[in-house]
């Protein structure tokens, strides 16, 4: 039942929906579990899902062809994570997704998401909300990179989730800073 409130608690601060609709709603959302470690979307994996974190962390990544990692996105409870190229355009996937930590979340199908959005015309405008959001989000990281040095770019991560330091393996937040983990441990040094 955390779930469902987690859930209901994310997408009330967007939408109004009746106890009615948000049941009908969280029907089209499956739990599922998955262990540290383990991975969720493959690259190469045909994509089916979009996972909202009710618990743990998530990674989304990608690795080159010179077996460099770089990462995507960090998902912290109450965030998002697919591979949504492949998820709406129904190719394979070209990241990766898995567990920083045990995490819990519910699985959404992409058939299920525009069933909803036909359906609970409130639903298409949470989701196209939160797609903008995400949008936005992505572009200002790619500014940062474009603009500011990896000290500036490690202070504004930091100040806008200064949970991932303690949740996080420094070597990750390294990758998603493009950085080596011991630039990483200059930056951090008080």
């Amino acid at each position: 039942m955390l779930a469902k409130e987690i859930l209901k608690g994310h997408v009330g601060k967007t939408i109004s929906l009746s106890d009615d609709q948000f049941d009908y709603f969280y029907s089209f959302f499956k739990p599922a579990y998955f262990k540290k470690g383990q991975a969720i979307i493959s690259e190469g994996d045909k994509v089916d899902y979009e996972y909202f974190v009710v618990q743990g962390c998530l990674k989304s990544f990608y690795i080159n062809d010179d077996v460099k990692m770089f990462i995507l996105q960090f998902a912290l409870p109450t965030w998002w994570a697919s591979d949504y190229n492949a998820l709406y355009n129904q190719t394979r996937a070209t990241i990766s997704v898995d567990c920083i930590t045990d995490a819990e979340v519910l699985c959404l199908s992409g058939e299920d998401r525009e069933k909803l959005c036909h359906e609970l015309h409130p639903a298409e405008y949470f989701f196209r909300w939160r797609t903008n959001k995400g949008y936005v989000a992505a572009h200002k990281r790619l500014l940062s990179f474009m603009n500011n040095n990896v000290k500036v770019r490690y202070e504004e991560l930091m100040n806008q989730y200064p949970e991932l330091y303690n949740i996080v393996p420094k070597h990750l937040i390294a990758a998603y800073l493009g950085v080596s983990r011991e630039t990483l441990s200059r930056l951090h040094q008080p």
